[in-house]
């Protein structure tokens, strides 16, 4: 039987296959550190007690119908005070969209300003872009970056290819590296998109910033999180927000995300995200609408959450450059956002004690988990080549104690290469 193109050439999720092969060893009685998911154990961190009881009062107020396609106007209402009082952003609530997580605004935005073939622009490692020109027909335009600049595009390596464009794409804290946009470099950026866009002639489709901020909640120490149209007010009719309770709340499963910008795009963003059935589910929205009202209880929440996380990556960064200070080929880059840390572990062309060669991150990936009982995942996931031997770790499935087991399970498995 034939399928369609599309289907034929769409590649597979890299961290599925890994999770397969975590769920074999675990079938087997092995007891894995999984370090892979961008998710949380909802035992180490619940939702918002305040959320879980409105969403359970929802349900029992019979709030189970078909929802508004843009979403609840009292949680878009609710949405767009928070966007004023965490980034001193104007948007009103025909200018958000509300869908069940963050995935279909991001399709929803790609289908929205990009024809076939038309270029869209992104750096790796990042989460996902790679697929979503698959799913649209776009030429992928692809910024290699460098652990020098915490993986991190600047204006430099963005300018050589943003003539003719139609979207650029870029994260910040970013999924999978956990760093983030100075100021200084968020705005070369933008200065590069404003002359782009000034340069157009009049009735060419502009080019468009897709920012998704979908951790900007979770930031660390000094780090500060930084967006286009704060920095520059002009870019407002060209950015497309992504962002949501997914991570901020550990409410990966809750499914309410909010996209938020141009209102031409987000009624176009709305029907697409309509055809897709991709809505949240009613008595999550009415419940979090009721939430983010709550200052107290929504600052008292970050707080805690953000504790936790980053005594957990910083115990891990810590491991990490311990290892490297004995003398392993190790690194990682010091937490700044999100849940993940970036690390390197750079054995390729080492041997294995069953005499097998380690030839690419993969091959260091499977290796790790077979012997150290600890599984990450390499940036070729996001869209790096192979030989890059970086990857991401994730702490939110995992307990303080957890962390503090992991440097000497690795440190052992290492120790055994050739």
């Amino acid at each position: 039987m034939t399928v369609s193109v599309l289907a034929q050439n769409l590649s597979g999720s890299e961290i599925i296959k890994i999770a397969g092969e975590i769920n074999e060893l675990k079938r087997q009685g092995q007891d894995i550190a999984n370090l892979t998911i961008g998710d949380f154990d909802a035992n180490i961190y619940p939702i918002p007690k305040q959320l879980k009881e409105g969403i359970v009062e929802a349900y029992h107020a019979n709030q189970t119908n078909y929802p508004p396609a843009d979403g609840m106007l009292n949680l878009r209402e609710s949405v767009s005070e928070f966007l004023k009082d965490r980034y001193d952003l104007d948007y009103n609530a025909n200018q958000i969209l509300i869908s069940g997580g963050s995935r279909p605004l991001i399709y929803s935005a790609y289908l929205a300003v990009v024809d076939p073939g038309d270029r869209v622009v992104f750096p790796v490692p990042s989460w996902n872009n790679n697929h979503y020109c698959d799913l649209t027909g776009a030429e992928a335009v692809i910024i290699q970056t460098h652990p020098e600049h915490n993986f991190m595009p600047a204006a430099d390596d963005i300018r050589p290819h943003i003539k003719g464009a139609a979207l650029l794409a870029l994260c910040s804290p970013l999924n999978p590296t956990g760093t983030m946009f100075t100021r200084k470099d968020l705005e070369e950026i933008c200065d590069l998109v404003i002359a782009e866009n000034k340069s157009r002639a009049a009735g060419e489709k502009p080019l468009y910033l897709l920012y998704d901020q979908i951790y900007s909640q979770l930031t660390f120490g000094s780090h500060e999180h930084v967006n286009p149209v704060s920095l520059r007010p002009e870019l407002k009719d060209y950015v497309i927000f992504v962002d949501g309770a997914s991570k901020c709340f550990a409410a990966t499963g809750v499914r309410v995300g909010w996209g938020f910008g141009p209102a031409n795009i987000i009624t176009n963003m709305k029907a697409i995200v309509g055809h897709m059935g991709a809505w949240s589910p009613k008595a999550e929205q009415v419940a979090m609408a009721k939430f983010l009202k709550q200052e107290n209880e929504v600052n008292s929440y970050l707080t805690g959450i953000k504790t936790n996380l980053q005594n957990s990556l910083n115990t891990l960064h810590e491991g990490f450059q311990q290892l490297k200070a004995e003398g392993f080929n190790v690194d990682s880059i010091a937490p700044m956002g999100a849940i993940y840390l970036t690390v390197k572990v750079d054995y390729a062309g080492k041997t294995t004690p069953d005499g097998d060669l380690l030839k690419t991150s993969a091959d260091i990936n499977f290796y790790l988990i077979k012997e150290a009982k600890v599984a990450l995942v390499p940036f070729s996931a996001f869209g790096t080549e192979d030989d890059v031997n970086w990857f991401r770790v994730s702490v939110g499935a995992s307990t303080l104690d957890d962390i503090k087991g992991l440097a000497p399970r690795i440190s052992e498995a290492l120790a055994k290469l050739k």
